[in-house]
C-alpha cells in the first residue's frame, strides 16, 4: 500500500496541532483513524476497537491487539508499532510516557469513559473537536473518484430495484434484495441499514423494514446506500407502486424536487451551510408545507455516511470546492406516507455537480 497520502495527512493535523498548542493527539474515531493511517476502516462494534492512533510532531503511533498485527505491518513501521494485551492502557501509558508523551488531545465523541478514566492516570487530557474533520471534509480527487464509483453503483441498484417492487413483497425482503445486490455487485457492505417504508411508514424517515407489504396503488421510499473503495453513497428515492401515482403523490413529488433543485441551484463555494437549507425550506413554506418538513437538508458523505458539514438551520461554516453533501429534502404526513428524493453533490469550483 502507498502511505504517503497518510504521512502528508498526518503532516496536515500537525499544522492544526500546532495552531491550536497541541503535543500529541489521541486519534480514536475509526474513520479518522483510517484516513491518518490506511489501518482498519471499521471497529467490530463499539465496545471492541481495532486500535488508536498517537500523533506528535516527530513521531506517530499505533496501537493494537495481536488480532490486526498482521494487518498493521502492512501500513505501519514496526518501531513505532504497540501491540497491546490484556494491560492495554498500561502498556499504552509506559510506551507513550517512554517517548516522552504525557499530554494528549483526544476526540470526546469517539472515546468511552471507560478509557477516559483509566487514560486520564497517567495523562493529562486535552478535548478536541473536529479537528481531524475538518480536514476529512474536502476529498482530494482520489477520494472523489472513489465516491463516484459508490454512487455509480447506487444508481445501479436503484434502476434494477424498481423493477423487484412487487405488490405483497414486504419491505423486509424489498431491503434483502438492495444488500444483495449490492454484495453481488462489488460493495464491501452497506453504508447504513436500508431503510423501507411502504404507505404511511414512508413518513418514518428512518423507517425499519418490517412484514408491511408493497400494496398496488402506493407508494415506498427507499433510502440506501453502498460502501464501495471504502467510501459511502447515499441516496433517497420513493417509487409509487402501480400504474398511475395519486394526485397528491404527484403534487408532493413536485414540491420535494422544486425543493430540492433550487438548493441545487444555489449550491457553490462560499454559500453558507445554513442558507442552503433555507433555500429549500422557503419553497415548502411557500406552499404551506413546511411544517411536513421535518429534518435538515442534508449532511456530508465519505468514510462515513453522516459526517460534517450539516445543511440544516444549524449548520455552520460555508460550503467549499471538495465538500460532498446530500440534499434531500423531504415531506411527511404520518396519516399518509412521505415522499423524500436525495442526489449526493460534489461542490466545484463554480457551483455543484450530482454525482
Amino acid at each position: 500500500m502507498n502511505t504517503s497520502v497518510f504521512e502528508k495527512r498526518r503532516e496536515e493535523l500537525k499544522n492544526e496541532m500546532h495552531a491550536r498548542g497541541l503535543s500529541a493527539m489521541l486519534v480514536s474515531l475509526a474513520a479518522n483513524r483510517y484516513y491518518l493511517s490506511g489501518f482498519e476502516l471499521h471497529d467490530a462494534q463499539c465496545n471492541e476497537s481495532s486500535g488508536w492512533l498517537v500523533v506528535t510532531p516527530d513521531e506517530d503511533y499505533l496501537f493494537t491487539d495481536p488480532r490486526y498485527l498482521d494487518a498493521a505491518r502492512k501500513v505501519w513501521d514496526e518501531k513505532n508499532l504497540c501491540i497491546y494485551t490484556a494491560r492495554k492502557h498500561k502498556e499504552i501509558a509506559e510506551f507513550l510516557k517512554g517517548r516522552g508523551v504525557n499530554t494528549l488531545g483526544f476526540e470526546p465523541k469517539a472515546l468511552h469513559l471507560f478509557d477516559y478514566d483509566k487514560l486520564t492516570e497517567d495523562f493529562t487530557l486535552v478535548p478536541t473537536e473536529n479537528i481531524v474533520e475538518s480536514l476529512r471534509i474536502i476529498k482530494d480527487e482520489d477520494e472523489i473518484r472513489r465516491m463516484d464509483e459508490s454512487m455509480r453503483l447506487n444508481h445501479e441498484l436503484f434502476r434494477y430495484i424498481e423493477g423487484e417492487l412487487i405488490p405483497g413483497r414486504t419491505e423486509r425482503e424489498v431491503a434483502w434484495l438492495v444488500e444483495k445486490f449490492f454484495r453481488e455487485h462489488g460493495a464491501q457492505g452497506l453504508a447504513f441499514s436500508t431503510i423501507v417504508g411502504v404507505g404511511p411508514n414512508a413518513a418514518l424517515p428512518h423507517c425499519i423494514p418490517g412484514d408491511t407489504k408493497l400494496r398496488e396503488n402506493d407508494m415506498v421510499l427507499i433510502d440506501t446506500g453502498c460502501r464501495l473503495l471504502d467510501y459511502n453513497s447515499d441516496q433517497t428515492r420513493t417509487f409509487w407502486v402501480g400504474d398511475k401515482p395519486s394526485d397528491r403523490f404527484q403534487k408532493t413529488m413536485e414540491q420535494v424536487r422544486a425543493a430540492q433543485q433550487a438548493a441545487i441551484d444555489v449550491i457553490r463555494p462560499g454559500l453558507s451551510c445554513t442558507e442552503a437549507y433555507r433555500v429549500a425550506y422557503e419553497v415548502f413554506e411557500k406552499a404551506g408545507v413546511e411544517a411536513m418538513f421535518t429534518h435538515g437538508l442534508g449532511h456530508g458523505v465519505g468514510l462515513e455516511t453522516h459526517e460534517p458539514p450539516s445543511l440544516s438551520r444549524a449548520g455552520q461554516g460555508h460550503l467549499e470546492p471538495g465538500m460532498v453533501v446530500t440534499v434531500e429534502p423531504g415531506l411527511y404526513d404520518p396519516a399518509w406516507g412521505g415522499i423524500r428524493w436525495e442526489y449526493q453533490i460534489l461542490v466545484t469550483e463554480d457551483g455543484c455537480r450530482v454525482m
